[in-house]
């Protein structure tokens, strides 16, 4: 299988989930305990983005709550719908001033065409990337959560991620958070299935 440009569905997340435990005998423990874990699937494009933006440094639920805030405000979410409010309108939804900015730049960045959200669905992880970090207040991870959630790219592994450096540190037995270098060392091993490595470990730090 071509692992590049394949995306994950709930038959080729349980194929990579195991093949994975096949080989790594600490992720066959959290899914022999807390079984495979759930696709996380979301839907690509503007919205999406919104939410994961939303998501940065803050806890899921927060953003969550925020997110379904703004939805109520303006259901059918998209760039046009999202200009239209003010910042103060977003600040009273839960939108930071920098999380505002970072909004509307995305949101006129697909009004204007210079990021076409459509044409990333079919473009390779490295276009994805490149194009999507361009855009200021999309970073590494935002990028990477986009590619992995709405993309359903089999191979990322989402560099920042709070959740699972701290979920390697308790299933590994570490003594230490792993730092960056060792984050992504440990990723190495689980080519080309990060992005189900990543779920199984996310699986694992919400069970628990």
């Amino acid at each position: 299988m071509n692992m590049n440009l394949t995306s994950l569905n709930e038959s080729t997340l349980l194929e990579a989930v195991d093949q994975l435990c096949q080989k790594d005998s600490a992720l066959r423990s959290v899914v022999d305990r807390w079984g495979s874990p759930p696709l996380w699937a979301r839907e690509p494009g503007f919205s999406t983005l919104i939410h994961i933006i939303l998501e940065q440094q803050v806890s899921l639920a927060s953003a969550k709550a925020c997110f379904d805030k703004l939805n109520a405000v303006l259901p059918g979410l998209d760039p046009d719908g999202f200009l239209t409010l003010s910042d103060e309108a977003l600040l009273k939804i839960g939108f930071s001033r920098q999380k505002t900015r970072y909004s509307r730049m995305l949101a006129q960045a697909i009004l204007e065409g210079t990021l076409d959200l459509q044409a990333l669905n079919h473009a390779s992880n490295e276009a994805v990337f490149e194009a999507l970090t361009a855009l200021k207040g999309i970073g590494p991870w935002t990028a990477n959560i986009y590619l992995l959630m709405a993309l359903g790219r089999v191979d990322i592994w989402p560099e920042g991620d709070l959740a699972l450096v701290v979920a390697l540190q308790k299933l590994y037995n570490l003594d230490h958070r792993p730092d960056r270098t060792e984050f992504l060392a440990m990723g190495e091993d689980w080519r080309p299935y990060r992005a189900v490595a990543a779920r199984i470990l996310w699986h694992y730090y919400l069970s628990r």
